[in-house]
């Protein structure tokens, strides 16, 4: 067994555990592998252990990494996961499956008209600032039911839920505390009238408070793959995992 496949193994069992202690089932939570920086070696690897969902955060690298993997085009879903220039959503409407940090209408609209006619619509996350960091993207709480509305209106996506990344936090229950805001605020668009199923939030190293607060996706990068040298990317992003 490789590395890869051990470490997947190892995270599978983590998530069974802690959804079995939050009253939940595991097959609820989706696992995210995040391959930044990793190359396409490693995502065959991850594969071939039984992986299909994988996520990039930077445009090239990912489109790059699609194409090497092409055969395997049909088998993985794709997720975009990065922060999002509106000079790049071109190649992520073009080439990924899902994004998960819209956090302004104008990106959400270009990623509509950029998607071709012929795919599935692209699954959409906004991301949303759910700590109040002045250094990481997405929008205020408040913001997130007008923004959700704006985009769910649009052709060519499909708005499935929320995205965050809180600030670290040493202890569980401060680190359940953003998560549970952010299940509330899932709650609230779907009091709303929204069609909205997902919660994008957890990664290596508090997944456990996240899945207690109803996470329905866990990014999980360095569990999976190792640490990582941020010399192959062009700069370190907290959405890894």
């Amino acid at each position: 067994m490789s590395v890869i496949a051990a470490n997947l193994q190892a995270v599978h069992r983590r998530i069974a555990a802690a959804a079995q202690q939050a009253g939940r089932v595991a097959a609820d939570v989706t696992l995210l592998a995040v391959s930044k920086t990793f190359p396409a070696d490693a995502v065959r690897a991850a594969f071939d252990a039984g992986q299909r969902a994988f996520g990039e955060n930077y445009v090239q690298e990912g489109a790059d990494k699609i194409g090497q993997l092409a055969d395997l085009r049909d088998a993985i879903s794709w997720h975009f996961i990065g922060p999002l220039q509106s000079n790049k959503t071109r190649v992520v409407a073009e080439r990924f499956d899902w994004v998960h940090a819209v956090d302004r209408l104008r990106i959400a609209e270009r990623l509509s008209a950029q998607r071709p006619a012929g795919l599935p619509p692209l699954q959409v996350c906004l991301q949303v600032n759910i700590s109040g960091e002045t250094s990481k993207s997405g929008v205020t709480p408040a913001e997130v039911p007008a923004l959700a509305r704006a985009v769910a209106a649009l052709p060519g996506l499909r708005l499935r839920g929320l995205m965050a990344i809180p600030e670290p936090a040493a202890d569980a229950a401060a680190q359940r505390r953003p998560f549970a805001a952010m299940r509330a605020l899932l709650e609230t668009l779907r009091a709303q009238g929204l069609d909205v199923d997902t919660l994008s939030m957890g990664m290596s190293a508090d997944m456990e408070a996240a899945i207690a607060e109803g996470a329905t996706l866990v990014r999980i990068g360095t569990a999976i793959f190792g640490g990582r040298d941020h010399g192959r990317a062009p700069q370190a992003s907290a959405t890894h995992g």
